[in-house]
């Protein structure tokens, strides 16, 4: 009941409208994000893609709701990937997305102002809840990818992080260094034994100084995970030393029975480094 070809054309006349009288009074007085932005082309981008969306969204009057949300998708996944809308408030975007809904009622009564006596008030009030209902979905699926993109960027920052913080140094003669430093919690130690076992086999390093120096604490799981990383670095033929074990490290081992005793242990990276000949 809510299509009408003669009410689409007529949002279709006032998109590029809509998309002026929506930036003249956007709230541009935010510290962050792609709203306060002075940047002449993140304005002309960020209009274009307001504009998009009402190319995209007024459809709904003249298209069957699957394949209208099949064509919508593509630009609420382009949006919930946007680097500029992904540094923006999500409470900043959905009171944008509420202020256009506004909008899009605002045209409706003036359509309706225009032509009312040629439809029925059930129809004009289908095109009410047609909108609403369209705004909540599009708002739901705007903020699960925004979710998501924003949740893979993060993962992927984890992971450099990580892999900064397990370097492995060489040394000479297939040697190398692994200074360890900060906390070793149970995420950090799972990354310390993929990354390591990854670079000493990519460095073909046979022998690795583990310094624990700069370790202040590490929980259970995590001594479990180191003890896990000596046990699999002897399978692949890796000899190993630990140095500068802080006593509070040292009884956690012990309290866990972990073998350390398999490797050669030294009180300080020089006196393990010395043992190179």
């Amino acid at each position: 009941m809510h299509r009408n070809k003669e009410l689409y054309s007529f949002l279709l006349g006032v998109a590029a409208q809509l998309t002026e009288d929506w930036y003249a009074t956007l709230n541009k007085s935010g510290k962050a994000g792609v709203y306060s932005s002075s940047d002449p082309k993140v304005i002309q981008k960020l209009k274009q893609q307001n504009n998009e969306f009402h190319l995209r969204f007024f459809q709904v009057f003249v298209t069957e709701e699957r394949e209208f949300f099949k064509r919508l998708s593509d630009w609420i996944e382009d949006i919930g990937q946007d680097e500029q809308h992904l540094n923006t408030p999500i409470y900043f975007i959905l009171r944008e997305f509420f202020r256009t809904q506004e909008q899009y009622l605002d045209y409706i009564d003036r359509f309706v102002g225009l032509h009312g006596d040629q439809y029925t008030q059930e129809e004009i009030n289908s095109w009410y809840r047609i909108v609403v209902k369209v705004f909540s979905e599009v708002m739901e699926r705007f903020t699960e990818a925004n979710h998501r993109y924003a949740n893979k960027i993060m993962k992927a920052q984890q992971a450099t992080i990580d892999e900064l913080s397990t370097p492995i140094i060489s040394l000479k003669d297939n040697t190398a260094l692994l200074p360890l430093i900060g906390d070793i919690d149970t995420t950090r130690g799972m990354s310390l034994l993929e990354n390591t076992l990854q670079k000493c086999a990519e460095k073909n390093v046979t022998r690795l100084f583990i310094d624990l120096s700069g370790v202040h604490a590490i929980d259970g799981a995590s001594a479990h995970q180191l003890s896990q990383l000596i046990e699999s670095l002897q399978l692949i033929g890796i000899q190993t030393t630990l140095s500068g074990l802080r006593p509070e490290i040292a009884m956690t081992a012990v309290k866990l029975q972990l073998p350390f005793d398999k490797v050669t242990i030294k009180s300080t990276l020089a006196q393990a480094i010395s043992t190179i000949k």
